[in-house]
């Protein structure tokens, strides 16, 4: 079967070479001047960053869905971040996360008296959430809605009490606040919010104990040319810089692409995008009325420093005074927050070729509504505020060690394709998760896919590369039924 794709970020990469490895001609359009989407890497020629995702999650299911698309990855290294980050309140406390179930109770006992009984029955919890999340909702697709609301779901879902919102479901097992928060933060990996977010995906918190926080050596971008190479040995046909015009069907049925005026017959279309842009692509008349949620957006600041902190370890978090104020001004009043919250990457601490030697790379990323639009005197005093509450907390002499900095906003990632400037595609509310989120076949259309981070089963880049595996898997089950 001949089958183009739309877009070659991850997802697109990924679905390529699966679907090739199947035998079928699979074609990429990718309207930019490289591949990777989101997986890309900021630089002036001397400092080199990732310039997006940076965090390591689930580095099994990353690696087993390479090797189910034919990569040698031998080549990976895979470094472990042990511990797995600090999180600096603005009291003044620090609390450390460890891999090491021991380790995190001691740490919790030490930081907040008396909730260690409590941090063991929510690991315990917890295991069993994962356990069932992964192959009821990640392992499956939802054709039709009520798979997704069967009894079996429905019942764990009210027992495990995983409806409730992040923040309300850590309050049944923790007394303190900060310690909710140092598990309720990781729905921002995702770009939502803990007050909006199911508590299903606190399968993320638990997953970095379960499984640890990774780093990809070279950087998480550095993944991209990898499989570009393995397309190129596969007679993978990719072009770059040239843009889908439209996807064009007939009788509720995909039969190609239009490039450059031109009408490019194919048996099947992937797109590999923000899925609220798929509506714009398609030459039917009807089109599709649901209107998304964005996740949130981000501002991220990329710095090249003339020192290193050898107390400082890869990954930590700064949260503000308030922080539930901090994500309701963030999610639901679409403001720029006045005390924000940031994380800050540090690849030197574990890769000390990140940087020339003697030299750092920082990347801050400040969770800000997707919609903001600031001014230059308004986002510099942000950006300013927040390397100088990062240099009094444990990066000290940073201000007077910056040689290079670059700031992207909402606006720069809406400018490139994400859609209403969020970050992490579609937000992962409820009513955009599971079955209720755009599936990787299209409702109506048949020979249309779709893969990405708006896609089910979500954002991460693990996860979406799970989603095209779900896509391949679904086009091999169908041309079976139709052979």
């Amino acid at each position: 079967m001949n089958i183009t794709i739309v877009g070659g970020g991850i997802g697109g990469l990924t679905a390529a070479l699966l679907l090739e490895r199947q035998g079928h001609q699979v074609t990429i359009y990718e309207k930019n001047e490289e591949l990777g989407g989101r997986l890309a890497f900021q630089s002036n020629g001397r400092f080199v960053i990732d310039q997006g995702p940076t965090i390591v999650l689930l580095p099994d299911l990353l690696l087993e869905i390479l090797q189910d698309a034919g990569m040698d990855t031998s080549e990976l290294e895979l470094l472990s971040c042990d511990p797995l980050y600090d999180i600096y309140y603005a009291d003044g406390s620090t609390f450390r996360k460890w891999k090491e179930i021991d380790k995190q109770i001691v740490e919790v006992e030490r930081q907040f008296p008396g909730e260690s009984f409590h941090f063991k029955r929510y690991m315990e919890d917890m295991e069993a959430v994962y356990q069932f999340g992964f192959e009821a909702f990640l392992s499956r697709i939802f054709k039709r809605k009520r798979d997704f609301l069967s009894f079996t779901n429905a019942k764990f879902v009210w027992q495990s009490q995983s409806y409730k919102n992040v923040q309300d479901f850590l309050s049944l097992y923790f007394d303190d606040i900060r310690l909710r928060h140092a598990y309720a933060l990781q729905s921002l990996y995702i770009g939502g919010s803990p007050h909006n977010v199911p508590a299903l995906y606190g399968l993320i918190s638990y997953s970095e104990h379960a499984f640890g926080i990774w780093y990809l050596k070279g950087g998480y971008a550095s993944l991209i040319p990898k499989l570009e190479q393995e397309c190129a040995t596969r007679n993978i046909t990719i072009y770059k810089q040239t843009e889908v015009e439209r996807i064009v069907t007939k009788n509720k049925k995909a039969q190609g692409v239009v490039i450059n005026g031109n009408f490019q017959p194919s048996d099947a279309v992937v797109f590999n995008g923000d899925y609220p842009h798929l509506d714009t692509l398609l030459d039917t008349k009807k089109k599709a009325i649901k209107k998304y949620q964005p996740s949130s957006g981000c501002v991220l600041v990329y710095l090249g420093v003339n020192k290193r902190w050898n107390t400082a370890i890869t990954h930590q978090f700064f949260l503000s005074d308030d922080f539930d104020q901090n994500m309701k001004e963030v999610f639901k009043e679409n403001k720029a927050p006045t005390d924000p919250s940031c994380y800050v990457f540090n690849p030197c601490a574990i890769d000390s070729e990140a940087a020339p030697a003697g030299t750092s790379v920082l990347y801050f990323l400040i969770p800000v509504p997707s919609a903001m639009k600031l001014s230059d005197e308004v986002l510099d005093a942000l950006v300013d505020q927040q390397i100088q509450r990062v240099e009094n907390s444990c990066f000290k002499g940073l201000q007077a060690s910056i040689e290079w900095k670059e700031v992207r906003t909402p606006r720069d990632a809406e400018a490139e394709g994400n859609y209403m400037g969020g970050s992490f595609g579609i937000a992962p509310n409820i009513n955009q998760s599971g079955g209720f989120r755009p599936q990787v076949s299209h409702p109506t259309i048949s020979g249309l896919y779709a893969v990405g981070a708006s896609v089910h089963p979500g954002g991460g880049i693990p996860i979406v590369m799970q989603g095209a595996r779900l896509l391949s898997e679904l086009i091999e089950k169908e041309m079976e039924v139709n052979a």
